[in-house]
């Protein structure tokens, strides 16, 4: 686990020189008053593990947005700390961490969890606490209608991927695919949904195969896959598992385009199998909100600290910690968990006049004025399940290079 990180005064004066704000005069209070009246943030990322490729960013963006709550003076009058802990991208370790933010650093909420897996196993920790949970995980199983629940998710669900999978496939004239999924509830979830919307859009499904992780072979189970002779493989993996199977089937020498989530069709798999086997590889996922001033300037900031553009995760992360803020200084200093889970929408949905950083939305809220946030991710519209639908990027790997072919708008799976 990570070592405890509190932003403390040294802390966000050097994050706010980075992002260019300026840092909230002291108040003069004395310390423990201080650190009574904070908002206390539970940072749960995957810093080690599967998801540790993207841990670290979610991290920074989390850090970034704190940084500027805190330089506008914080959430109804609440500072923002942080408690960051790292969950291996493993659910075991991953209870660990949360209940050490829960009951030994009291956090008002946890955020930033990149593991469905992880989500499902803390979930019960932050409902039974009554504190807020955010999350970018697809799980279906997430999609929860329970009044107990407080999950967020930032990131669109695994059956709206498989929709997005399925409209791309049947945009590019696939006739016969078959689906790979690793066997967890994030990617058996996706491949289930993808085949319920091929075959009642009138398509059949020419081979379906769960595997197992953490083998160093899956020949037999592509094999099964190859016997059906499919135009297009949907293979729903992790990078470390994709790279062998992906290696395996370049070997075999069949042809057959494959499609993938872009957390697993990423500049990593390029590096660790070559341009040759990854050639023509269409990756799906998320992206960022680019024509949004609210990404321009997480970007801005973000660059200054890791020399390149916060990715959807990261800017999500951000958005967490802003939609949050606003809904504490919407509420007052006496916010908790189930008054912000009731408010959430009424800062990020429209009707509103739109908001672009937390002092903008600030400063309306302090006039009484109704807010819609667009954020650094996504337009950040929650659906009854307390889900939102970033853009779909269409990315095709070329030459090496992911290169960006299409944008599917999330709305058409709203």
């Amino acid at each position: 686990m990570l070592n405890t990180i509190r932003i403390g005064r040294r802390a966000l004066l050097a994050a706010s020189a980075l992002g260019g704000l300026a840092a909230p005069a002291l108040s003069g209070r004395p310390v423990a008053a201080q650190a009574a009246r904070s908002f206390r943030v539970g940072s749960l990322n995957s810093i080690t593990g599967t998801g540790g490729t993207y841990g670290s960013g979610m991290l920074e963006a989390i850090k970034l947005g704190i940084a500027e709550v805190n330089a506008a003076g914080g959430a109804a009058g609440r500072r923002f700390e942080l408690f960051a802990e790292d969950d291996q991208t493993r659910p075991d370790a991953a209870v660990l961490a949360a209940k050490k933010l829960v009951d030994i650093n009291r956090v008002d909420c946890v955020i930033g969890i990149w593991s469905s897996a992880v989500a499902l196993a803390t979930r019960p920790i932050t409902n039974a606490a009554k504190i807020i949970s955010c999350n970018t995980c697809g799980s279906p199983e997430l999609l929860s209608e329970d009044p107990n629940d407080l999950v967020w998710k930032y990131q669109a669900s695994n059956s709206v991927f498989a929709l997005a999978f399925s409209e791309i496939a049947r945009r590019r004239q696939f006739k016969r695919p078959a689906v790979m999924s690793f066997n967890n509830s994030t990617f058996v979830g996706l491949g289930n949904h993808f085949r319920q919307d091929w075959e009642a859009k009138g398509g059949r499904i020419a081979a379906s195969v769960v595997y197992e992780p953490n083998q160093t072979s899956y020949r037999t189970e592509l094999n099964r896959i190859l016997a059906a002779n499919p135009d297009v493989v949907v293979l729903n993996s992790y990078t470390p598992d994709a790279t062998i199977i992906l290696r395996e089937w370049y070997q075999s020498g069949q042809d057959c385009a494959f499609i993938m989530p872009g957390w697993s069709a990423s500049e990593e798999l390029i590096r660790a199998l070559g341009p040759r086997v990854t050639e023509g590889i269409l990756s799906i996922s998320n992206v960022v909100a680019d024509g949004h001033h609210a990404y321009a300037s997480l970007a801005e900031r973000f660059r200054r600290v890791r020399n390149h553009d916060p990715d959807i995760f990261a800017a999500e992360c951000y958005d967490m910690v802003i939609s949050l803020a606003l809904a504490v200084e919407k509420l007052g200093p006496q916010a908790d968990g189930p008054a912000i889970d009731r408010v959430m929408r009424e800062i990020t949905n429209a009707p509103g006049e739109k908001v672009h950083s937390f002092a903008e939305g600030k400063r309306l809220l302090a006039e009484g004025r109704t807010i819609d946030l667009e954020g650094a991710s996504s337009s950040l519209h929650f659906g009854r399940f307390r889900e939102t639908i970033p853009d779909f990027g269409i990315f095709e790997i070329r030459s090496g290079r992911l290169v960006r072919k299409d944008v599917l708008q999330g709305g058409l799976f709203a």
